[in-house]
């Protein structure tokens, strides 16, 4: 495998992140990168040689103790080949640095065993509230 570059804060443009979401069938609207950016405590990428993304995610937290993982993706030539796991793993030790006792993540089912297997997550109870049903 070719090596990887993983980068904690890393210049990412917009376009970037636009074109990994849609190579994962998604529809991200174009700027949301630049409006996020300033509110994250950090964000971890995965390039290839040469620079190219092909993983990404995204730290949010409340400034104190919990942080949040939000959309964590991996291009999909390039999964299951374990830098999912590691931009999880190295997004857990910056949280952890930055003084977080707790690292959240919620997930569509079919990734239980990717967040519990792979990432060492454990089960626990959690709320949810639609907020446009409300």
């Amino acid at each position: 495998m070719t090596d990887i570059d993983y980068r904690w804060r890393a210049d990412l443009s917009d376009g970037e992140l636009v074109e990994l979401t849609t190579s994962h069938d998604g529809n991200p609207e174009h700027g949301w990168w630049n409006r996020v950016r300033e509110h994250s405590l950090g964000w971890g990428s995965a390039h290839l040689p040469g620079g190219t993304l092909i993983g990404f995610v995204n730290v949010a937290w409340d400034g104190a103790d919990h942080a949040f993982l939000l959309d964590p993706k991996v291009r999909p030539d390039h999964q299951h080949l374990g830098i999912g796991t590691e931009l999880v793993r190295r997004a857990a030790r910056a949280a952890e640095n930055a003084g977080c006792t707790w690292l959240h993540v919620d997930f569509e089912p079919h990734l239980r065993a990717f967040y519990f297997e792979s990432c060492g997550f454990r089960p626990t109870d959690a709320g949810l509230l639609h907020l446009s049903a409300h």
